[in-house]
């Protein structure tokens, strides 16, 4: 059976994930600055998920996750040295890349996309590949390994 969010979860969720993406927006174009303003965006998004409105599963995988991300998302919005927020924001990957399979939640389709060359993973918007570790310099760098369809399939 497959696990469906409760009316209400899937705006926070998605708010969270839409703050993420402009997180890897900004670190694709090398903007630290921005990075950083959108990882506010992104703590303070979290803080609106609703866990009243998961059901038992999902509320577990919220909470087995929530505190990484939260942690990530900080370092991220107090840092504007790049390595630093690229490094917290693989593991802030890694961690919403859990949440949103484990909820299925996410309005449209996401992709799971991996550079070979960071050994690294991001979560991404589209099927183009922009590279928010290498950023400019490496823009192209990396491939689609999933697609996560979420609500609308």
């Amino acid at each position: 059976m497959v696990a469906t969010a409760k009316a209400g979860t899937t705006p926070s969720v998605n708010k969270v994930l839409a703050a993420y993406l402009e997180i890897k927006n900004a670190l694709t174009d090398d903007d630290s600055k921005l990075a950083n303003a959108k990882a506010a965006t992104f703590t303070a998004a979290l803080k609106e998920v609703n866990i009243d409105k998961l059901d038992a599963k999902q509320k577990t995988e919220w909470l087995k996750y929530s505190e990484k991300l939260r942690y990530d998302g900080e370092h991220i919005s107090e840092s504007t040295a790049i390595a630093h927020q690229r490094e917290h924001f693989a593991s802030l990957s890694k961690n919403l890349y859990a949440v949103v399979k484990a909820l299925k939640a996410n309005e449209q389709p996401v992709y799971w996309e991996y550079c070979p060359m960071k050994k690294q993973s991001w979560l991404s918007e589209s099927k183009t590949i922009k590279n928010p570790y290498f950023g400019k310099s490496m823009s192209e760098c990396g491939t689609v390994t999933e697609t996560l369809k979420g609500d609308n399939k």
